[in-house]
């Protein structure tokens, strides 16, 4: 009698799994959302429309971009929390609203391996640490000795409280020991001309945008944040040949909410490592010095958690409040 009643059970349970396995293999069946949680114009913009198209084509129905910005991403990310987990709504964030919102907010309204589940990490954005000429530093050990010498002297802008502009020189701090100023600005864009202006000494920004002013001699290269040389770039070191075990850029993936089928999670998993492969988006890529960078979901999961606990002790250790 038990084991008929363990065998109807089972076949009840199968059951209830066959319409999320039937319509995970349908999948998908109509046009797909991806929320990019920043206004329109910026990086994660930028990728998440490159994705969004090629994507798209690739599963063969639409896949559309709505940007809901507001709260340092997190608007847009609790939409996406909050979706049904059906493979229709997802989401394009990049480490700052996942990664840094978590540590930086103690009441933070979600939490990423609770509530979400990482479908594949799709690049990185890699940056310069760059000083206004008037400083005589060229190189990260010029930078080392001054701050060293004179703690506290050297300041530099960033983007607002936990934009990645703000979280290099924050790790770089965290990792040498030295002390440095953060003056937070609206955007990086007003970060920017405060460099240029000589307002602040030094800015971590992305390479496209740094090479810009560095190629003109309006700012000083110093290193990259990547673990190693760029190949469009060979002369230009990186910070951790001066600081080992340094690295740090921003990085955007696709997220899906919590429950989604794991079968949805591996078909969009292999549609974004299709996308990178793709011989326009690679030259796009390396045209904007934007570096590739495929996980899927368990190396991407894996990823996340080491990045929880790193920036939650860099914040932590550098008493950073949002204001």
């Amino acid at each position: 009698m038990q084991r008929l009643l363990k065998n109807a059970l089972a076949a009840i349970g199968l059951m209830c799994l066959l319409p999320a396995l039937a319509a995970a293999q349908e999948w998908p069946q109509r046009q797909i959302k991806a929320v990019v949680p920043f206004p329109a114009g910026g990086g994660t913009d930028l990728i998440g429309r490159l994705a969004a198209k090629h994507i798209g084509d690739l599963l063969g129905q639409q896949v559309y971009v709505e940007n809901i910005g507001g709260a340092n991403g997190s608007i847009g990310v609790q939409a996406v929390m909050r979706a049904e987990p059906d493979g229709y709504t997802i989401g394009v964030f990049s480490d700052g609203p996942m990664i840094v919102n978590p540590a930086l907010y103690p009441n933070n309204a979600y939490q990423t391996l609770r509530d979400f589940v990482p479908v594949a990490m799709m690049n990185r954005f890699p940056s310069m640490l760059t000083a206004n000429p008037s400083t005589g530093i060229k190189n990260v050990a010029d930078l080392l000795r001054v701050a060293k010498e004179k703690p506290g002297t050297l300041n530099y802008s960033s983007g607002g409280i936990g934009n990645f502009s703000h979280m290099g020189l924050e790790l770089l701090a965290n990792q040498t020991g030295i002390k440095i100023v953060h003056v937070p600005y609206r955007g990086i864009g007003p970060a920017t001309q405060a460099i240029l202006a000589g307002d602040v000494q030094l800015l971590y920004n992305n390479v496209t945008t740094s090479l810009e002013h560095v190629r003109a001699g309006k700012t000083n290269g110093l290193a990259i944040g990547e673990a190693k040389r760029l190949p469009g770039l060979p002369d230009v070191p990186t910070i951790a040949e001066t600081v080992p075990g340094y690295e740090f850029s921003a990085w955007i993936g696709i997220y899906v909410p919590a429950k989604t089928p794991p079968a949805i999670v591996a078909k969009l998993s292999k549609a974004v490592s299709d996308f990178l492969q793709l011989e326009s988006v690679k030259k796009y890529f390396a045209d904007q010095f934007i570096t590739a960078s495929y996980k899927d979901s368990p190396e991407f999961t894996g990823y996340i958690k080491t990045e929880l606990t790193k920036w939650d002790d860099v914040v932590k250790k550098a008493g950073i409040k949002v204001q």
